[in-house]
Formats: structure tokens, sequence, C-alpha cells
């Protein structure tokens, strides 16, 4: 490989290493949906238990993956994975865990008296389909879509979102 590739390899990597974290924070995002809607129609959840529900799903999702990764590596790569594999793939996927830190804070404010529990919830739900939209309209700016292709994109992300939701409420608990 000459010099002149260097850069662009780098920047290939760093734009791979970023795909892996957007693409569990977005796995977070829909799980954490279908588990939001939960508590919100659930009735009468208290702040610690909305907030365990929150963190251990979030916790229960980073240690699946992190098993599921351990698991694969010797199969695919005929060896355990050494240190460096160990911190990227601890890196990778921390989007896992961060994605609770919004519903957290917004439990947390709730148990200060700011808002009514299921409210912040709800609102947990919104902002969790807004992030969705965010990054299909994110995603459409940075394949040249255009406004409209962009909003298009945004559109159809909030739809999966909401359809994650629309299946949490016809189920029910």
């Amino acid at each position: 490989m000459s010099e002149g590739m260097a850069p662009d390899v780098a920047a290939q990597e760093r734009a791979d290493l970023l795909r892996e974290r957007l693409k569990e924070r977005i796995y977070a995002s829909l799980t954490l949906l279908a588990v939001l809607v939960g508590l919100a129609q659930g009735g009468h959840p208290s702040h610690v238990g909305a907030a365990a529900s929150v963190t251990v799903t979030a916790l229960g999702l980073w240690l699946a993956t992190l098993v599921a990764d351990l698991q694969a590596h010797p199969v695919v790569h005929g060896r355990f994975p050494r240190l460096p594999e160990i911190r990227h793939t601890l890196f990778t996927t921390s989007p896992l865990l961060t994605s609770a830190i919004g519903p957290l804070l917004l439990t947390g404010l709730s148990a200060l008296g700011v808002m009514k529990l299921t409210t912040a919830l709800w609102i947990s739900v919104g902002s969790e389909v807004a992030a969705l939209a965010a990054w299909g309209f994110t995603g459409g700016r940075r394949v040249g879509a255009g406004l409209l292709g962009s909003l298009i994109s945004a559109a159809l992300n909030a739809v999966i979102g909401v359809g994650v939701v629309s299946v949490k409420l016809l189920a029910g608990h």
C-alpha cells in the first residue's frame, strides 16, 4: 500500500467504527421503545421500578452483545479476542448503555416532581422516535438525497419507531 492510501484507509476504519456505534445506538433505541411503552401503559410504575427497568434493559442488551461477540470471535478467527479487540468491542457497544441516559434523566426529573412519571416515559418514547427520525434525516443528507429525500428518510425512520410503539400498544403488556 502506498503512503497516499493511508489516510483513506484510516478514514474508512473511522467510518466503520462510527457505523458500528450508531448501529448499536439505533438497536438500543428500538428496544428501549418497547420497554418505555410497556412502562408508560402499564398503569402505575414507580420511579425506582421504571429506572431499574430502563437500566436493566440497557445493561442486558450490552451484556448480550458482549457475550455474542466473545462467542463469535473464536469461531470466526480461531482464537480468543486479544485486548485491543476487547477494547474495540467495549467501545463500539457502549451506546447500548448510553441509550438509557435520556429516559433515566426524565425519570429523575419526574421523581423530583417536575412532571408525572407517565409523562416522562411518553416524552422518552417521543425522544427515541425523534432520534430515529434525526438519524434518518442525517443519513439522507450524507448520501446527497437533498432536503426532500432526507425528510422522506426521516419520516420512514420515524414510521419504524412508531411501528414498534404500535406493536407494543396492540400487544398490551
